[in-house]
């Protein structure tokens, strides 16, 4: 199998931050990442407390994870160096990886 090699990115945010699509668009229109994808937590915690859905009471406050990969590491550093002014400091993770060509 052919590989090449990419940078995986993953943020870590929650719906009552109102960053999603702030980032989203971001990451689309100017930063122009081949791909995003966001996931939402049933349940999470952290500094803010601890975030959970349940079938009686919908959260509208549950975790969010954003995660992009890209191989043009220029790319992915200038949309971290925008990105760490808006997201919380160690809500970003990366990691070097590989992707099947």
């Amino acid at each position: 199998m052919k590989t090449i090699d990419v940078l995986i990115v993953r943020i870590y945010i929650t719906e009552a931050s109102h960053l999603l699509n702030k980032i989203v668009d971001y990451l689309k229109k100017d930063a122009k990442i081949r791909g995003i994808s966001v996931f939402r937590a049933i349940s999470g915690f952290g500094e803010t407390g601890i975030h959970t859905a349940s079938l009686v009471d919908l959260s509208l406050n549950l975790p969010l994870t954003i995660e992009f990969f890209d191989d043009d590491r220029d790319k992915i550093e200038k949309a971290l160096d925008h990105l760490t002014a808006i997201i919380k400091p160690e809500h970003i993770v990366l990691w070097d990886a590989k992707a099947n060509i």
